[in-house]
């Protein structure tokens, strides 16, 4: 499966964006999709994930109350909401597909996205 990621850009803090990834290829239902972050200088981390049908959803507690993952899976789409961003969600974001049913590990995705840059100003 591709993944394409997009949606990024300049917010201030407090503001929100949208993130979107289109998978093409494979049966996108049949994934466990993700978000995962990394900032600069620092190891990727897990964002959050959502089951193949979209009926579980796992968050880190960092973003917990504040992201909403979910997914379209008539149009072969994840979305990530970020609401009240902060200074620190400053990264570059990739989405993930995982062969699992669902996953928060990211050794456990197997197709990743090219990424898209969050900037939030203080």
């Amino acid at each position: 499966v591709q993944l394409q990621a997009s949606g990024g850009g300049l917010v201030q803090a407090g503001g929100s964006l949208r993130l979107s990834c289109a998978a093409s290829g494979r049966t996108f239902s049949k994934y466990a999709m993700g978000w995962f972050r990394q900032a600069p200088g620092k190891e990727r981390e897990f964002v959050a994930a959502i089951s193949w049908s979209g009926g579980s959803t796992y968050y880190a507690d960092s973003v917990k109350g504040r992201f909403t993952i979910s997914r379209d899976n008539a149009k072969n789409t994840v979305y990530l909401q970020m609401n009240s961003l902060k200074p620190e969600d400053t990264a570059v974001y990739y989405c993930a597909a995982s062969n699992l049913v669902r996953s928060v590990r990211l050794y456990e995705y197997d197709y990743w996205g090219q990424g898209t840059l969050v900037t939030v100003s203080s």
